[in-house]
């Protein structure tokens, strides 16, 4: 897909059998491809106890089961991708599946989004109706109910802005209370990733573009930091006694800081971040 050759470095990771949260993984990174500035997927398996921390975060969600005060033994499982685009005319992917386990009690969480920096409409649209199609399999009121979790999760109060034009996100589901296979849906959105995704690519890749877009979405790309460091439950989760390299490798391998960015009116700039303050149903 990426063109240029290069394969993914591999990285296999084990916590020592004294760590009170053991657990082993793969991180995979491919780094200044012909597509792909820099692509990271993780895969791990932990177990633990939780911190009072982590277990009033649960707890606050509505979790029956968690004491808030902590010292419950946990396991957990997940997949997760980051894929940041060279090109700023093809959008930054991000995508999870994961698996929570606590006392005999199971649940899924997962998702697909995007973040571009110059919109194409028909292919978001595109995007989004990939993921209505694989909801529709299961519930008919699932989709937008992942969309509009996906829109108030990826949400920045700072700036007013949501990080991207957004796809699926749930989190805490279980089979029990949905009614419906949590377990095929969330193997269904692990499948889909690349798929729902891979158009726009392929559609983008050989489209010429100007160093000023290119600094458009150096800039951009702070914000999508920013999100992560300051808001993002997962980080914040591995950041508890997680392992910092495979956290951190979800960060934008380049961004440009600059002081009070303004867009032009009437640009395609301005008519981004407008999308971004004010969320879209795309799947029409």
């Amino acid at each position: 897909m990426d063109g240029s050759g290069k394969a993914f470095r591999q990285d296999r990771w084990e916590r020592e059998p004294g760590n009170p949260n053991a657990g082993f993984g793969i991180t995979a990174v491919l780094e200044d491809g012909a597509i792909l500035e820099k692509a990271a997927a993780n895969v791990s398996v932990i177990r633990g106890t939780l911190t009072a921390q982590r277990a009033a975060a649960m707890s606050s969600r509505g979790r029956e089961g968690i004491d808030p005060k902590g010292g419950q033994p946990y396991a957990a499982a997940a997949l997760s991708l980051v894929f940041h685009s060279g090109h700023p005319l093809v959008p930054t992917l991000r995508g999870d599946v994961r698996l929570f386990q606590v006392e005999g009690q199971a649940w899924f969480g997962g998702g697909a989004d995007l973040t571009p920096y110059y919109l194409d409409d028909a292919h978001i649209a595109g995007f989004h109706t990939h993921w209505r199609n694989v909801c529709g399999r299961y519930s008919p009121g699932l989709y937008a109910s992942c969309k509009s979790t996906c829109d108030d999760y990826f949400y920045i109060p700072a700036r007013k802005e949501h990080r991207g034009v957004g796809g699926l996100f749930y989190d805490d589901m279980s089979s029990e209370e949905v009614g419906f296979d949590v377990a095929a849906f969330t193997k269904d959105v692990g499948a889909g990733m690349l798929t729902s995704w891979l158009p726009y690519v392929e559609a983008k890749r050989g489209e010429p573009y100007t160093e000023a877009q290119r600094e458009w979405q150096l800039i951009r790309r702070g914000r999508y930091l920013e999100f992560n460091l300051l808001y993002d439950r997962g980080v914040k989760f591995g950041l508890d006694g997680g392992r910092i390299e495979s956290i951190m490798v979800s960060a934008p391998p380049l961004i440009r800081w600059r002081y009070d960015v303004q867009t032009e009116p009437g640009s395609e700039e301005e008519r981004l971040v407008e999308v971004l303050r004010s969320p879209r149903e795309w799947a029409v």
